[in-house]
């Protein structure tokens, strides 16, 4: 079952802009190392790379049905990449307690994330899904 969706769509420009006037300290207080380290790899798309994790942590905090309030961190939902490519959302801290109050007795949560650009637009959306524990560890018979 669908426990939640959300969408974001950011302005690479706008996060340019902000990674100029406040550089390290915009960095740090939105991004985790990780993610930053995913920024810097890529040096010819910081901005837009930023601006797609910005995106992608509005539309996980949508979909958990708070948006950036009630006490949820923008460290608290982190995006990585599997080795495919494929983007990532992890959850920790008060993001992860939402998540965890939200999900139904006998499932477990998955997030799914999607990441494009197209200058100067990122967008994001993610949905959050529960899934019975059984349906993920069947029994053999």
């Amino acid at each position: 079952m669908i426990l939640g969706i959300g969408t974001d769509l950011c302005n690479i420009e706008r996060i340019e802009r902000t990674l100029a006037r406040f550089g390290d300290r915009f960095r740090d207080r939105v991004f985790t190392e990780r993610e930053q380290a995913k920024a810097a790899s890529r040096p010819r798309a910081v901005a837009a790379t930023y601006a797609k994790r910005w995106a992608a942590k509005e539309a996980c905090s949508k979909a958990l049905g708070t948006g950036l309030r009630m006490g949820i961190s923008w460290k608290d939902m982190a995006v990585s990449n599997l080795r495919t490519g494929q983007p990532v959302m992890q959850v920790t801290g008060w993001a992860a307690e939402r998540l965890a109050a939200m999900t139904p007795p006998g499932h477990t949560a998955l997030i799914y994330v999607t990441l494009t650009d197209d200058h100067p637009w990122a967008q994001a959306f993610v949905v959050i899904e529960a899934v019975p524990i059984a349906a993920l560890n069947p029994k053999e018979t």
